[in-house]
């Protein structure tokens, strides 16, 4: 068995530790991307006022063709919402499908600003792009996660 360098022999555990981040970022960069469902939910809430209704939902969407390239519209509520040149009745569900990229807007009477801007990039490739998009992804759910009180 070789000896040890005396760096690693004296900072074993944070080699591991940088070892392993660049494990994990050379697999985000060139692992493929999956998803089990080519489609976004965008779910319009049930009841609550117009504000709160405001901040549940987002301002923006980010799509990826080949990825997640359809807008899956969802109404929970009671009352009718409007999307666009869609008018969805409470319960109903719409599947709208992207097939190019870009920003598109769509007028939201309940988001606030009153438009929802739906961007659709296109599918990244391995390397760096890819390593950006899982990143970009992660910071998008992180900032769409609903906010949920705690129970007393």
């Amino acid at each position: 068995m070789l000896p040890l360098h005396p760096i690693l022999r004296r900072h074993r555990l944070a080699c591991l530790l940088a070892g392993a981040l660049l494990l994990a970022l050379l697999l985000g960069a060139l692992a493929p991307l999956r998803t089990p469902s080519h489609e976004r939910a965008f779910t319009f809430p049930a009841a609550g006022g117009a504000k709160e209704r405001a901040i549940a939902l987002p301002r923006e969407i980010r799509l990826t063709l080949g990825v997640q390239d359809v807008l899956l519209l969802r109404n929970r509520d009671r009352r009718p919402h409007v999307f666009g040149p869609l008018h969805l009745l409470p319960g109903q569900e719409f599947r709208l499908p992207f097939e190019e990229e870009g920003r598109f807007a769509y007028a939201c009477p309940d988001v606030a600003g009153g438009t929802l801007t739906v961007r659709v990039v296109r599918l990244p490739d391995p390397g760096w792009d890819r390593l950006r998009w899982r990143l970009d992804a992660l910071v998008q759910g992180l900032r769409t996660l609903p906010l949920v009180a705690p129970r007393s």
